[in-house]
């Protein structure tokens, strides 16, 4: 009997990787468009990207450098999240300050790095089933084969072999 993997004639087909992959926009593109949305986000041009976008302020934990970083901003159940597999998020590990510009207002913030694998899963997941494939891949930097929704086994694999993360943050005390 074939196993699962085996093809037609018996031989044995490569392992098709996961269908979530990173897609982001060229970092040369970034370095241009972040800058202009940064300062249009505040004020009232920018419209309905006030809500969809955020502009997020802190310090590296160990270098102490200084961020400033224009992201996709996910309200779920009331709490704003980044969504993220870039190594800047372990800035926010153990908890951090920042300041958050969404929504025409700056606020200071605790973010907090959310590592649960199984809790990451479930918001990447409720964000796609939000947006709908076609607008998810536009806005959380993912890319999605034959553009149709992952099954929540397959947003575990890609959470874990991108280690992808959320930082939740929520107003400061």
């Amino acid at each position: 009997m074939a196993s699962p993997s085996a093809g037609t004639y018996g031989e044995v087909m490569p392992e098709q990787s996961n269908p979530i992959t990173m897609s982001h926009p060229p970092k040369a593109f970034l370095r241009v468009v972040n800058p202009i949305l940064s300062l249009l986000l505040r004020t009232p041009f920018a419209a309905a990207g006030r809500s969809q976008f955020m502009v997020i302020h802190f310090a590296g934990r160990k270098s102490g450098r200084k961020y400033s970083l224009v992201l996709t901003a996910h309200t779920i159940d009331g709490i704003l999240y980044a969504l993220t597999g870039a190594s800047w998020k372990y800035n926010f590990r153990d908890g951090a300050t920042a300041k958050v510009l969404h929504n025409g207002k700056t606020r200071t913030m605790r973010g907090e790095l959310i590592e649960n694998q199984i809790l990451v899963t479930d918001l990447y997941y409720r964000c796609v089933e939000f947006y709908g494939v076609k607008r998810a891949e536009q806005v959380m930097g993912v890319g999605f084969r034959d553009h149709r929704m992952p099954t929540r086994h397959e947003f575990a694999e890609a959470v874990h072999e991108l280690r992808l993360m959320a930082i939740r943050l929520t107003p400061s005390a």
